[in-house]
């Protein structure tokens, strides 16, 4: 099993012909996900080859829909117009967009969340500024490492992409069931919650690793989720306890103001909730271990 993600997904990519995504195309490729399309309105009928695999370039993702039956688009799209692109896929209904740009105004990602909520929220959106999605050994949607971990047993969300990717590989003998780079901005699609529900529902995860950040209370709210909704043992970290107050920090979202949005208050809330939460990465992978070995 596996959240968002599977060995059945279809996959087109947004941006697939610029430098970016081809050289992500390319790694997707090599991790076994099933690539079926490219979108690009000025190279439409056009292909890529890829390492001996020729893949499509369609006119509108609505096409490539249409073709190729693609159900996941991954978009590497400029900042100046990743919200026509994330409007254009809400609009073909495409189930899953992950948008991995950084960059994008929180205006410009507030109006393409809003607006797939006012189509009936059809298209989960992942991200904006994010490393998308793996399900190891099935597919990977974003530029998650392919190589640094297994499929196994464990379910991770993580606000940050290099966070995740120490993650995967602390615990990478026992493995994941998928893991999910969520983005740190303001603005996101699917949050803690809505990974933390998937994993709580998914039979082949054992236990869950939430990584958090400053700034915000989405781990506050995903704390008050737990402790009402999540019976698996839920591991966290919280990244930025030297954070100094009143300054942003790294992402658009980590801004601490006064005793709200603190590592500090987000590991008391977690910890409330039952949580485990280490005061580093490898502490935080040490806690799952043990959890694990019962």
């Amino acid at each position: 099993m596996a959240i968002f993600l599977n060995k059945d997904s279809k996959v087109i990519v947004q941006g697939m012909t610029g430098a970016t995504g081809m050289k992500h195309t390319k790694l997707m490729l090599a991790d076994g996900t099933n690539i079926v399309g490219g979108v690009n309105p000025r190279k439409a009928g056009t292909s890529v080859d890829i390492d001996g695999t020729e893949i499509p370039v369609f006119g509108t993702v609505a096409e490539a829909i249409e073709k190729t039956g693609a159900n996941v688009s991954v978009l590497f799209v400029p900042p100046a117009f990743a919200k026509a692109a994330v409007v254009e896929a809400i609009d073909a209904e495409i189930p899953l967009a992950v948008v991995i740009t950084e960059g994008i105004a929180v205006h410009d990602s507030a109006a393409f969340y809003a607006y797939a909520v006012s189509q009936g929220n059809k298209t989960r959106i992942i991200g904006p500024n994010c490393p998308g999605l793996i399900t190891p050994g099935q597919s990977n949607a974003g530029i998650i490492p392919g190589d640094i971990t297994k499929p196994g047993r464990i379910g991770l969300v993580s606000k940050s992409g290099t966070l995740t990717y120490q993650m995967m590989y602390e615990l990478r003998d026992i493995g994941f069931s998928s893991a999910v780079g969520i983005g740190g901005d303001p603005v996101i699609g699917t949050t803690h919650i809505d990974a933390l529900a998937a994993f709580e529902a998914d039979p082949d995860t054992d236990l869950i690793v939430m990584i958090g950040e400053i700034g915000g209370d989405a781990e506050e709210r995903a704390a008050a989720f737990i402790k009402e909704n999540v019976t698996k043992p839920v591991v966290g970290y919280v990244a930025g306890f030297t954070a100094p107050e009143g300054k942003t920090m790294g992402h658009a979202g980590a801004i601490v103001s006064g005793s709200s949005g603190t590592a500090a208050a987000k590991k008391e809330a977690l910890e409330a909730a039952g949580v485990k939460v280490g005061k580093t990465p490898t502490e935080t992978a040490k806690l799952a271990r043990e959890l694990l070995a019962g």
